[in-house]
């Protein structure tokens, strides 16, 4: 009996992980389609820039419900047709790895002998294989041709998640390999994964207008929602703008945790909540988001912004301010004049972890 109960199990999962695989696969025909919309408007000069921004907002009026569909997320979609709209593959530089050692080939096999796009048979290429984030890293951070097909091809063989497509590109495995002129590092173990995880991409639930029935940040995100609550307690200087607020620098995307505005110092705050042990270089980190804000977002008449970082691990809790060099000595005492205190910053995060485990 217990067979057949697994046999009924085995079914559903395998028509859930059809079904992801479906809605990616639409998801990327839809982005494809509006890129290359839009990149024909443009082309024609019937479109300009503005005509761009424009439509983000209509879209954004008329079904705010659509996430994805913001000014930077339309020029991605544009930037993702024209970086594949004339492609072919293989590759000269994958023909020369394959041809100079046999375990690439074992390693990262030929998916399309063709690549070939058009907007009525584009589920038949080797993007929609990928989810939209891993998609938008490779297109956004690989220079060549050839290095976007080979991180295209191993992300499908390995079926790499987000984080682990980034820790391959950091480590220039594709540079690596290309100068060895040998096999992949030992270290490229093949992930028994199904489509569930490929595409566990918050895209597609963004597309489907549904939530997401599980998030491995969904702990972090409620953390993040007590502490903005607990801020805006703090004081009527508060002024709270964005949770998960984004800063795009270059083509890549960093995610502040709680911006708020301090109409006393007259400056942006920064707060980042770490759910483990501080480490030196999460205040590198901070430091380079108040770069970005005050380069993209800080106005001529307000002072540089200020980061607090929030860090808890298993004995203590962790706070800490990142202040502007920039500052001088009577302004940095200002500054935390008016900041949280410490000690309230510390029991609050006491408070939130010890209750990690109730429903946020």
């Amino acid at each position: 009996m217990h067979q057949q109960f697994t046999e009924i199990i085995y079914l559903i999962q395998q028509s859930r992980n059809k079904a992801i695989k479906a809605v990616n696969v639409e998801l990327i025909n839809l982005y494809w389609n509006i890129g290359a919309y839009i990149k024909q408007k443009i082309s024609v000069a019937e479109w300009g820039d503005k005509t761009v921004d424009e439509l983000a907002q209509f879209i954004q009026k008329n079904n705010p419900e659509l996430k994805g569909f913001n000014q930077r997320g339309l020029y991605r979609m544009i930037q993702f047709y024209e970086t594949y709209a004339n492609v072919e593959f293989v590759s000269p530089v994958v023909r020369q790895i394959q041809h100079a050692d046999n375990q690439y080939d074992k390693i990262v096999s030929p998916v399309v002998t063709q690549f070939e796009f058009l907007p009525q048979d584009i589920t038949k290429t080797i993007l929609v294989q990928l989810s939209w984030t891993n998609n938008l890293i490779i297109f956004s951070r690989c220079k060549t041709e050839e290095e976007r097909e080979f991180y295209l091809r191993l992300t499908i063989k390995e079926k790499y998640s987000k984080r682990e497509l980034e820790r391959q590109i950091n480590s220039a495995v594709f540079e690596r390999t290309i100068i060895s002129n040998s096999k992949l590092p030992e270290t490229l173990k093949e992930i028994n994964a199904g489509f569930t995880n490929a595409f566990k991409d918050s895209y597609i639930f963004d597309f489907l207008n549904l939530p997401e029935p599980f998030n491995e940040s969904d702990l972090k995100k409620g953390l993040i929602h007590q502490m903005k609550k607990f801020i805006l307690e703090l004081g009527k200087d508060y002024l709270f703008i964005a949770e998960e607020h984004t800063l795009q620098v270059g083509n890549s995307d960093f995610y502040v945790d709680l911006l708020f505005y301090h109409r006393g110092l007259q400056c942006l705050v920064a707060f980042e909540l770490k759910a483990h042990k501080f480490k030196p270089e999460h205040l590198g980190k901070l430091n380079f988001y108040l770069e970005a804000l005050d380069r993209d977002m800080k106005k001529s008449n307000e002072n540089p912004s200020i980061g607090i970082l929030l860090c808890k691990d298993k004995d203590s809790e962790v706070v800490k301010y990142a202040l502007s060099r920039s500052l001088s000595p009577t302004m940095v005492a200002e500054y935390q004049t008016q900041l949280p205190d410490k000690r309230l910053l510390q029991q609050k995060l006491h408070e939130m972890f010890e209750n990690e485990n109730s429903p946020i």
